[in-house]
């Protein structure tokens, strides 16, 4: 009789758990199926500012200048993202020489052309924490020297183009208004709080979430060794575009970098010091552009969609080397600090468009004056 039991137990279990993978599979196919249908091209090719940015933007420079002040360390005030540097190094972008004529646009219009540029390299957290903790990797590169009217018009004296990265292809939201729903989460440190804002299952952001999970990631081996985007979109000349830069091995001489000791606050610091200035290696990459297809699901206002490489390759129109060099002193390390990287450092031909790059205008130059004010106090 007992044994009769747990054999009816056994095979009414068996059944639920067939019936709840079944309807599990089922939501899936039909929460894709919704998402394609809801994704789907074409898109605008122009901006579209939705009502009420301007007031959310500052609420969001308010929550951003106090997690500079929550995470100051000691009497030193810190960026409120991608606080910790691996260092700061020299760098040369050479465009392609037989770069296609369509191409040649901005810093780019002058095919074999050689740009004198310095890449910050970093973990994406607003806070130092240990290298060997999953999070995303940034890089921010600097091209020197750039002619023409800066997009700032309060600050005619710049002559740079600024390109800003991070280790993932999309964002983990949308636009202005999860992002401030996002921050606002974080400075109070609720961070579930930003993914799940209510009871009702209408305001999660289950997929951000999966995206914020992937952003994560474990640290490479070296900072040279990882592939960096844009996220966000950008213009080139006329046409709407994303980039990327990755390594490019094949470029420089064979390296491996020799075995890090991960338990380390700073190995990644320690590999690119490695690679750079005890073993006199250089390190290349390609940077490459991603031209939107408006006919394709390639939006501008939402950077949580990754343009697909299906709908829109990636071309590459320069090569970055990064030479041999010292670049770990004291002096080096606290001009690094002081260096400011924005994407609205730069020329019309680049101007950042949609809503986070709108965003990132004003809270860059915000958090960057706040942050500099503080430091030269001390």
């Amino acid at each position: 009789m007992l044994k009769s039991l747990w054999l009816s137990l056994g095979a009414f279990l068996g059944k639920t758990l067939l019936w709840l993978l079944g309807l599990g599979l089922l939501g899936w196919a039909l929460a894709t199926a919704w998402f394609a249908w809801q994704h789907r091209g074409p898109v605008s090719a122009q901006e579209l500012i939705p009502e009420g940015e301007a007031a959310m933007t500052q609420g969001i420079i308010q929550t951003a200048v106090r997690i500079v002040d929550q995470h100051r360390e000691n009497t030193r005030y810190l960026r409120d993202a991608h606080a910790k540097a691996h260092g700061c190094v020299r760098a040369q972008v050479q465009v392609l020489p037989d770069l296609a004529p369509e191409m040649r646009q901005g810093v780019f219009s002058e095919p074999g052309k050689t740009w004198q540029a310095t890449m910050r390299l970093s973990n994406g957290n607003a806070y130092p924490q240990f290298d060997s903790i999953r999070d995303a990797r940034g890089m921010a590169l600097k091209l020197h020297d750039v002619p023409g009217k800066q997009l700032l018009s309060d600050q005619p004296q710049r002559t740079e183009q600024d390109f800003v990265m991070f280790s993932h292809p999309n964002f983990f939201v949308s636009d202005v208004a999860e992002y401030r729903q996002n921050v606002a989460a974080q400075a109070a440190g609720k961070k579930m709080m930003a993914f799940f804002p209510h009871w009702d299952p209408r305001t999660w952001q289950v997929r951000h979430l999966f995206i914020a999970l992937a952003t994560l990631s474990p640290a490479p081996d070296s900072p040279t060794q990882t592939t960096y985007f844009s996220v966000s979109p950008y213009k080139f000349g006329e046409a709407n575009a994303k980039f990327r830069v990755m390594p490019d091995p094949q470029s420089c001489p064979a390296y491996t970098p020799p075995e890090q000791n991960r338990k380390l606050p700073n190995f990644l610091r320690s590999a690119l010091n490695q690679q750079l200035s005890t073993d006199r290696l250089a390190a290349c990459f390609v940077l490459q552009i991603q031209r939107q297809d408006a006919n394709k699901y390639m939006p501008i206002e939402d950077t949580s969609i990754e343009w697909r490489e299906s709908d829109a390759p990636f071309e590459t129109v320069a090569r970055i080397t990064l030479p041999a060099q010292d670049f770990d002193s004291p002096a080096q390390n606290l001009q690094c600090d002081n260096l400011s990287f924005n994407p609205w450092f730069g020329i019309e031909a680049h101007r950042p468009i949609g809503g986070i790059n709108r965003l990132r205008k004003a809270v860059y130059e915000a958090v960057s004056d706040y942050r500099h004010a503080r430091n030269a106090e001390q």
